[in-house]
This record gives structure tokens, sequence and C-alpha cells, in this order.
């Protein structure tokens, strides 16, 4: 039974016995136990909110490092990759004075990449979900 169901209930009294019982138990602790318990919940809260959002950003950070340490890596290869099919496979196309063109070819698309990686940075704070994510939230 909470505090207000006999409030509602039409019972004042009641409320006034359950709240008189919260202060004598308060009452009954030390003030060493009071400001122990205080402390408890001084360290917990601190701990909740500085420490645990800085652990979850280091993970969100750990993976976004890595994840883009391996697609950077892959992204290299394939246009390493490409490069040398557009000197071997084109036969006598790039040959001589155009010896340079499958370079610029590469590095288009590799500038290319680039701009599209650009354009889709977004500013948002670290571990939020998009507004659009959130069904029924633009009512």
């Amino acid at each position: 039974m909470g505090y207000f169901s006999a409030f509602e209930a039409g019972n004042p009294a009641g409320l006034l016995s359950r709240a008189h019982e919260g202060l004598s138990v308060a009452s009954s602790k030390s003030l060493s136990e009071i400001v122990q318990d205080l402390w408890d919940l001084l360290v917990a809260y601190a701990r909740q909110e500085t420490i645990d959002p800085l652990r979850n950003i280091g993970r969100y950070l750990a993976f976004g490092v890595g994840g883009m340490i391996v697609i950077t890596l892959g992204v290299f290869l394939l246009g390493l990759s490409g490069l040398r099919a557009l000197q071997t496979q084109t036969g006598d196309v790039f040959a001589g004075f155009w010896s340079w063109v499958p370079y610029l070819i590469v590095a288009l698309v590799f500038g290319g990449l680039v701009a599209l990686a650009i354009s889709r940075i977004g500013k948002g704070s670290v571990g939020t979900q998009p507004a659009s994510a959130h069904p029924g939230a633009n009512r």
C-alpha cells in the first residue's frame, strides 16, 4: 500500500502515520550513518553521471576507430587493385604518354569517396539515435 492510497481513500491520518514512521526510522540513525549514506549516495550519483558515460564513450570510440581502420585499409587495397587492373588489363590504351591516366582515375575515385564520406558526417551526440529512429517522435 503506497503513501497516497490512504489519502485517496479519505484517510489522511493513515498518510500522516506512514510519514511519521519514515521520520522515526530516519531519526533512529546516528549522524555518522546519515553522513555515510549521504556520501554513498553522492559517490553513486557521481559515478552514474561521469564515469559510466565516459566508459560508454570509450567503447563507442574504440569500435569506431577499429571500424575506420579496417574500412580504410579495405578501400585502399581496392583502389590499388583497380589501379593495377587499369594498368594491365586495358592493353595499349594507357601505354606511353597516357600511363598517368590510371593514377588520375584512381585519385578521382578516392576523392569522390572522401567527398561522399565528408558529406555524410552529421552533427549529433554520442550514443543517440536520430529522430527518425523513434516512431511517433514527430507527432
